[in-house]
């Protein structure tokens, strides 16, 4: 039976994606953020970018959301490798996250992680 569960996005960043990290995997949700680079209306295929690496986005089931590019966007969705390794993120969920501080943004997950990290070694502490 097939699960129809929708997972939580973990949060990861661009550099995170790259296929021998643990996050590359054939539908596995995540949550991106990024500068939009370009937009294409026709295909609905977004671009984002975080230093020099990018991520294509799939904005179909996007019905609401207007895309300015050079305007920050997290993304929500499962992500599509293709037969060419090149990823591809099936957006459920976007928002325009201008102002966001990146730098604080990137220093809070990396706490996370440090503390999830030690969270599952020593679940008493």
């Amino acid at each position: 039976m097939a699960s129809s569960e929708i997972k939580s996005g973990a949060l990861v960043s661009l550099q995170d994606l790259h296929p021998s990290s643990p996050y590359f995997k054939q539908g596995a949700s995540l949550r991106v953020t990024g500068k939009l680079q370009e937009y294409s209306v026709e295909t609905a295929i977004a671009t984002i970018v975080d230093g020099s690496d990018s991520l294509k986005i799939n904005t179909q089931r996007l019905r609401e959301l207007s895309f300015r590019v050079g305007s920050i966007y997290q993304f929500i969705g499962e992500l599509l490798i293709q037969p060419d390794n090149e990823a591809v993120l099936q957006a459920r969920v976007g928002r325009n996250v201008d102002g966001i501080d990146l730098n604080l943004y990137y220093q809070s997950l990396q706490l996370l992680r440090q503390f999830q990290a030690n969270h599952l070694k020593n679940p008493s502490t």
